[in-house]
């Protein structure tokens, strides 16, 4: 299964023909850690700035493998019942009422059997490695950082080996391991020992001309001039001190948002009225909506 999975990627150029057919644009260096990650089976830290396209990796991973995406979302407080498993308690008690007009013997086999596979409720990490899988999926850690470091340990077991050990049933081992994808905005540093376990790339803000060929393959529809202003209107942002520069999410929703408004090109109103489609926080608002919006609005469309 996995030579079938990843027959069509024999090269590094692969990958980045595969992602640019979802329309990700994506550098030779992150193609080779995606290519050494997918050969080598070794789990894929993905570091930068929120917005830069770290999440979207997996999703295009998942889309060009034609295989199921389980994605773990992670936060402050995340526990084994939220990421690994839980027992259906309100079933486990529905089978023991069922049960208690049954024999003794009877009662005695099925108290064992309600901590058995069938009220097992998996979660995404159990899910990935479920043996019944019928191809190995594409599990997505989003944003680790978020999570206690307690949990950061735990998962060192499961990227090690592809197993979780449940007390009641034993250790249940991936037939195939999946491709595992890790994201962090750095909001705190992760671990060394999982560190160890990874490939790791940082992903960057994109160039402006990187910037330029993402926003026409996620927005085939904008015009060009467009497109080329407001690449270098967010490239102009980047360059300010924000309290949150705008990733290439913000650039995308923006274009969209200016499209909705049928602009075709930079206008200081529009502009104005939209900031909040690319920036989300009030002092960067006041910050670039001030007395020097139009001067920056008009240099840029002299520039274009």
């Amino acid at each position: 299964m996995e030579q079938e999975l990843l027959s069509n990627f024999t090269t590094i150029e692969d990958v980045q023909r595969a992602m640019f057919a979802q329309d990700y644009i994506a550098d030779r260096s992150l193609a080779t850690a995606v290519f050494l990650a997918l050969k080598r089976r070794k789990p894929l830290l993905l570091e930068g700035e929120p917005g830069v396209g770290k999440t979207e990796v997996a999703k295009v991973l998942a889309a060009t493998l034609d295989t199921r995406l389980i994605r773990l979302q992670c936060y402050e407080g995340i526990d084994v019942s939220t990421a690994v498993y839980e027992w259906n308690y309100t079933r486990q008690m529905l089978h023991i009422r069922l049960m208690e007009a049954g024999s003794t013997n009877r009662q005695q086999e099925e108290l064992k059997e309600i901590f058995g596979p069938d009220f097992l409720m998996q979660r995404p990490l159990l899910q990935a490695i479920d043996p019944a899988n019928s191809k190995p999926p594409v599990l997505l850690i989003d944003e680790l950082d978020r999570s206690d470091e307690e949990f950061e340990a735990y998962l060192l077991e499961l990227l090690s080996d592809f197993q979780i050990t449940i007390p009641e049933i034993g250790t249940i081992t991936a037939k195939e391991p999946p491709f595992v994808i890790i994201t962090s905005n750095r909001t705190r540093e992760i671990h060394d020992a999982l560190r160890r376990r990874c490939l790791y790339y940082w992903i960057d803000y994109p160039t402006l001309e990187k910037e330029y060929s993402i926003v026409l393959a996620r927005v085939p529809q904008v015009p060009e001039q467009l497109a080329k202003q407001v690449c270098t209107f967010v490239r102009e942002l980047r360059s300010m001190d924000l309290y949150k520069a705008p990733g290439i999410a913000e650039t995308l929703d923006w274009i969209s948002s200016l499209l909705a408004l049928h602009q075709l090109e930079l206008v200081e109103g529009p502009v104005r009225d939209t900031l909040g489609a690319l920036l989300k926080y009030q002092d960067d608002v006041l910050k670039v909506g001030g007395s020097e919006l139009g001067r920056l609005v008009q240099k840029i469309r002299g520039v274009s």
